[in-house]
């Protein structure tokens, strides 16, 4: 195979039914689940040939490639074999949403970038900004307090995370690293960015 990415072990069909290997289709970037479907060996030829997707559509019984009619098709990244050979996982880069309903993914999720427990703080922060009492979140009060005082605690814990940076503690260097993200986070807001928009910065950079 000619692309490096198709690295992959030819399924063992003698385990599958109807000789149809499930395909758990994943989004490249985001890596969220978008869709289960099943290939023949057909099908799995057809896809890293072309690039697109292509199912074995057991109610049309043939093949399908997804977005052929739509024109959200899913552009193959990658193929991976699971332990066992009988089943793959197919990264893709979509087009469009996934699911027949319109959905990004048929679980009606939305495909979105998630960070982690990062995600989870920028929620966290975002949820005190607006509804917590400034009196007892440190949060609100310091958003209170305007962007002015933002940046400058940014600029603060950017400091003192450089002299622990040049110092022996680690785990000063992670404390203050730790209050740098924390603060910076809170920057991003007031000036009504998130995490995903830094994320875009920095992939259009990617060369």
């Amino acid at each position: 195979m000619s692309n490096k990415n198709m690295d992959y072990n030819t399924p063992d069909w003698n385990k599958m039914n109807d000789g149809l290997v499930p395909a758990i289709i994943q989004d490249a970037r985001t890596k969220n689940v978008l869709m289960l479907g099943y290939m023949n060996a057909e099908a799995l030829s057809k896809t890293t040939e072309s690039g697109k997707v292509t199912f074995f559509s057991r109610s049309k019984n043939r093949l399908w490639t997804k977005g052929e009619e739509s024109g959200n098709f899913l552009n193959l990244v990658s193929i991976k074999n699971d332990c066992d050979d009988d089943s793959l996982l197919i990264s893709v880069n979509p087009v469009g949403p996934t699911c027949h309903k319109g959905t990004d993914t048929c679980w009606a999720e939305y495909n979105n970038s998630n960070f982690g427990f990062f995600s989870e703080l920028e929620n966290t922060i975002e949820e005190r900004r607006t509804t917590a009492d400034d009196s007892q979140s440190y949060v609100a009060s310091l958003f209170k307090k305007g962007i002015n005082k933002i940046a400058q605690k940014v600029g603060e814990e950017a400091v003192e995370t450089v002299i622990e940076a040049m110092d022996t503690n680690d785990e000063l260097f992670l404390y203050e690293s730790a209050d740098l993200l924390f603060h910076y986070l809170m920057l991003l807001q007031a000036k009504g960015f998130t995490l995903k928009d830094i994320e875009a910065e920095l992939m259009k950079r990617k060369k």
